[in-house]
């Protein structure tokens, strides 16, 4: 049962991008829609599972989601210049290695030789398996495709610092993700209006986005029950397969060109990143 609820991430958060691009609309009409709908499922959640909110719960919840903003703007925004099936791979090996690396420094999480040998090995996969996945054919490097690549990748970093400082603290002031529901649904739509508001998103894709924000929802909730139950070892090993939902689902359902070589690179590479994401899983 709670194995089944651990893999809600997974499905929910491993096919947002898709169905974003899906849905249609610009980066800003899109991860606003998201916004919106994360917040109309925080508030229900809070109705329904009400927790005691300390001003200092307010104050990092709202920061984090703010910084999820600029997670998620960036990445859809990626897409536009490398595609789903390249920039989610990417993303989630950046996010890994960004996250572990902090967990290590600041967290002390490795502290013998066998979880720095598991997570150097870990971190190995996923960056073999990042490069992987936007391996080119030879004949089609040209210099618009690598000009499009190199602002991709630079977009993604961006996009992993706020991820990376969203996911880091709550656990530095030690706040349940419980109490965090709503304060961040707060935090992610404020930032998000912030980030979107010149660029004129209030328009029909935005309204049809609003299903991706509870979809997104729906996963956080079945990581907040199973990470009692299971672990969170467990718990962040299986949130990592959802980039193949994202990596194939942007191959076969929005037509972007694979060669077969692409494709065969493409497999590997999200593999390796899936068994770095569970190696690295097992040294928390």
């Amino acid at each position: 049962m709670y194995l089944l609820l651990a893999l809600l991430p997974a499905v929910c958060w491993g096919s947002i991008i898709f169905f974003n691009t899906k849905l249609g609309g610009d980066a800003y009409s899109q991860v606003l829609g998201t916004a919106i709908g994360a917040l109309i499922f925080s508030i229900l959640l809070y109705v329904f599972h009400s927790t005691p909110l300390s001003p200092l719960i307010w104050i990092v919840g709202i920061v984090s989601g703010l910084f999820w903003s600029v997670g998620q703007s960036n990445q859809l925004r990626a897409v536009q210049y490398m595609g789903v099936s390249r920039t989610v791979p990417l993303s989630t090996g950046m996010q890994l290695i960004a996250t572990t690396l902090v967990g290590v420094i600041l967290f002390h999480e490795w502290t013998n030789l066998v979880t720095i040998l598991l997570g150097s090995a870990a971190i190995l996969c996923i960056i073999v398996g990042a490069v992987f996945t936007v391996i080119n054919d030879k004949n089609s490097a040209k210099q618009d495709k690598k000009s499009s690549m190199s602002r991709g990748i630079v977009i993604l970093l961006l996009s992993t610092l706020g991820y990376l400082i969203y996911v880091s603290l709550l656990r530095y002031f030690n706040i349940n993700g419980w109490a965090a529901v709503l304060p961040q649904g707060i935090g992610i739509t404020v930032g998000t209006l912030l980030l979107t508001f010149k660029h004129d998103p209030f328009n029909k894709y935005m309204t049809r986005n609003i299903l991706t924000g509870v979809w997104w929802g729906i996963g956080n909730l079945g990581l907040l029950l199973s990470l009692p139950h299971i672990g969170q070892a467990t718990s962040f090993s299986l949130s990592q397969t959802g980039i193949i939902i994202s990596t194939l689902g942007g191959i076969f359902f929005l037509g972007e060109k694979k060669s077969r070589r692409q494709m065969v690179f493409v497999i590997i590479g999200c593999c390796l990143i899936i068994a770095g994401g569970v190696m690295m899983g097992f040294t928390k």
